[in-house]
């Protein structure tokens, strides 16, 4: 029984960092994350000819993509609208909400960042997407954003240990799929090395 129950952890504990190395290094269609270094949306490498981007907006991410890189527009990139963090591995399965830069004439080396959502989604009024906010020396408010988020705002020298709000005492495994609830250090409190706790439901439940 010792030896099942050892045996047991072991999987949970391999499962959690499968998961989390997937979503750390996946980046739109299953290639590794941009870097942080990479140009913003609307930068132009130099010597790039021009042509005209059109209104992607309300178009398949895949089809999007497509689209662009036949008109020669071939620096892509893609984000989650919803600000979950979430990474577009299946591009067919997600819709364009938003595009940066706008329509228009522009150099073919510029960046293209587009905000899409899952087919089965709404686009949000505005995109809450992008790159996450670092954290400084004081904690943010991380209530409401998913716990991928906040894993990648904080240090990665940060300990960050995320627990079910609700009584079921579930694991927390794909980290863009569940809500901050409640936060230990409180929004604003220095946060000065110290480890960050957070509880956390799913996106279409609760906070209790």
């Amino acid at each position: 029984m010792r030896f099942r129950a050892a045996a047991s952890a072991l999987a949970v504990a391999s499962l959690v960092a499968l998961t989390a190395a997937c979503e750390d290094t996946a980046g739109p269609s299953g290639k590794p994350a941009a870097s942080p270094t990479t140009a913003e949306p609307g930068t132009a490498t130099s010597g790039a000819g021009a042509a005209q981007l059109p209104d992607l907006v309300g178009m398949g991410l895949q089809s999007a993509q497509d689209r662009a890189q036949s008109l020669g527009f071939h620096a892509l990139t893609s984000h989650d609208a919803l600000g979950r963090g979430r990474n577009q591995v299946l591009d067919r399965n997600w819709k364009v909400c938003s595009q940066k830069p706008r329509p228009g004439d522009h150099p073919t080396g510029t960046r293209i960042d587009l905000g899409a959502v899952k087919l089965e989604e709404t686009c949000p009024a505005r995109d809450e997407g992008g790159t996450p906010t670092t954290a400084g020396a004081t904690m943010p408010d991380f209530r409401g954003k998913s716990v991928r988020v906040a894993r990648r705002s904080l240090d990665t020298s940060t300990g960050l240990r995320a627990e079910d709000a609700s009584p079921e005492g579930r694991i927390v495994l794909v980290e863009s799929n569940w809500r901050v609830c409640t936060q230990d250090p409180a929004p604003g409190a220095p946060l000065n090395g110290r480890p960050v706790m957070l509880t956390a439901v799913k996106f279409d439940e609760s906070c209790p």
